[in-house]
C-alpha cells in the first residue's frame, strides 16, 4: 500500500512495483485518513507511508496503523530536513521498520528504484517456498553458547527495524547499570544526530556521537557516527574510541563488524555483545572474534524482528547464549552482568 499526498510519488512508485513479478498493490491512498480505511478492508504486507501531509500526518497516523495492522511493515518516506529528520527517528522509534529518503526532483532514477524494492522485499520477507528451500539447505544450528567473561562494556548492533527494538532494550536498563554501552546502527548520517537525542531521552543518559580519541566512560552511551565505522583503541594505557573507513564484506557504512572486533581484542573479550533486528549478516565475523575473546552474544528472536537476518545468522550458527524479544533480552544481559556493572 502506497500512502502519500503527491500524486506524482504514488504514480512513480506503482509503476515500480508494477513491473515487479512478486509484487503487487493493495491500494493507494492520498491521506493517512484514506490509508486507514483502506486498512479497514485489507492489510498489506508493507505500507510506504509519507510522513508530512495535510491533515493527519504520517507520524500521528502511525500507532493507529500499528493497531489496525500489526503486522504490516511501515516503510516512511521522509526528507532530508532537519524536521523531516526528526519526524523520522520518532517513527522509527514508534515501531515503524525502515526509511527511504523522498528523492529530489529528478532522483527517482534506477538506483532508487533498487533500493526501494530491495527494502520492500526485506521487509516483506521470504515466501513459504522460500523459506521451506532455505529450510532444506541449512543444517541444524549448534548448542546455545554458555555466557562468558563478566562484561565490562556492551555493544549493540541494529539495523531495520532496531531502532524500535533498541529503545525497548534500553527501556529496561536500570540507571545504576552504568557500564557503557557502544550503539552502531545502520541510519542514513544526516539522521545519525536526531537518533541520539531520542536516544539520550529513552535511556535517560547521555547519548554521544563518538569520535577520534574519545574518552570511554561509565554510564554513557557512544554512537557510531554514521560516516564510519565505530571502533575501539588503546591509547597512552587508557581505551578510547576511534573511526575507520575501510570497506567491510557486508558493505555497510557503519558495520558492527569492526566495533565487536576491536572490543573483542581491546577488553581481552569482556564484552557483551547484542544483534537487534536488521537485513543481513554484518556483525556475523565480530561475534565470532568476540566469543573467541571469551565475550557472550545475545540475539533478538524472530517473532519480534522487522526482519530477522543480522540476529538470525549468529542465532543459525549456534553463537548467541540468548535469543529473546528485546525487553527480555536485557534482563538476560543484567542478570549475566555481574557485580561490577553495578554502581
Amino acid at each position: 500500500m502506497i500512502v502519500d499526498d503527491s500524486l506524482t510519488v504514488r504514480t512513480v512508485f506503482s509503476r515500480m512495483i508494477k513491473q515487479e513479478r512478486d509484487m503487487s498493490i493493495l491500494a493507494t491512498a492520498n491521506s493517512a485518513e484514506s490509508g486507514l480505511a483502506e486498512l479497514a478492508k485489507a492489510a498489506p504486507d508493507v505500507m510506504l507511508l509519507d510522513l508530512e501531509m495535510p491533515g493527519m500526518g504520517g507520524l500521528e497516523a502511525l500507532p493507529r496503523i500499528m493497531q489496525a495492522a500489526p503486522q504490516t511493515k511501515v516503510l516512511v518516506i521522509s526528507s532530508l530536513t532537519a524536521d523531516g529528520a526528526e519526524a523520522t527517528v520518532k517513527a522509527l522509534s514508534l515501531g515503524a521498520a525502515d526509511t527511504m529518503l523522498k528523492p529530489r526532483p529528478g532522483g527517482f532514477n534506477e538506483d532508487y528504484k533498487s533500493s526501494l524494492l530491495g527494502k520492500i522485499r526485506a521487509l516483506k520477507g521470504p515466501s513459504a517456498s522460500d523459506e521451506a528451500a532455505a529450510a532444506d539447505g541449512v543444517a541444524a544450528p549448534a548448542e546455545v553458547q554458555r555466557v562468558g567473561k563478566p562484561p565490562q562494556i556492551v555493544a549493540i548492533g541494529a539495523s531495520t527495524g532496531g531502532i524500535h527494538a533498541l529503545n525497548l532494550f534500553l527501556r529496561q536498563v536500570p540507571k545504576n547499570f552504568d557500564l557503557p554501552i557502544l550503539v552502531t546502527q545502520h541510519l542514513p548520517p544526516s539522521f545519525i544526530p536526531v537518533f541520539a537525542q531520542q536516544l539520550e531521552m529513552a535511556a535517560e543518559r547521555p547519548a554521544i556521537l563518538a569520535d577520534e580519541g574519545t574518552m570511554i566512560e561509565r554510564g554513557k552511551i557512544y554512537i557510531a557516527p554514521g560516516h564510519g565505522h565505530l571502533v575501539v583503541r588503546k591509547s597512552g594505557g587508557r581505551r578510547v574510541l576511534g573511526l575507520a573507513y575501510h570497506p567491510v564484506k557486508s558493505g555497510c557504512m557503519p558495520s558492527v563488524d569492526p566495533m565487536f572486533e576491536t572490543l573483542a581484542e581491546v577488553y581481552d573479550g569482556h564484552v557483551a555483545g547484542v544483534l537487534l533486528s536488521g537485513m543481513g549478516r554484518d556483525g556475523t565475523d565480530g561475534a565470532h572474534s568476540l566469543l573467541a575473546a571469551g565475550g557472550t552474544m545475545y540475539a533478538q528472536n524472530a517473532e519480534t524482528c522487522a526482519v530477522w537476518g543480522m540476529p538470525r545468522a549468529v542465532t543459525e550458527m549456534g553463537l548467541a547464549a540468548a535469543v529473546l524479544p528485546p525487553a527480555e533480552l536485557a534482563g538476560a544481559l543484567l542478570a549475566n552482568a555481574g557485580a561490577d556493572a553495578w554502581r
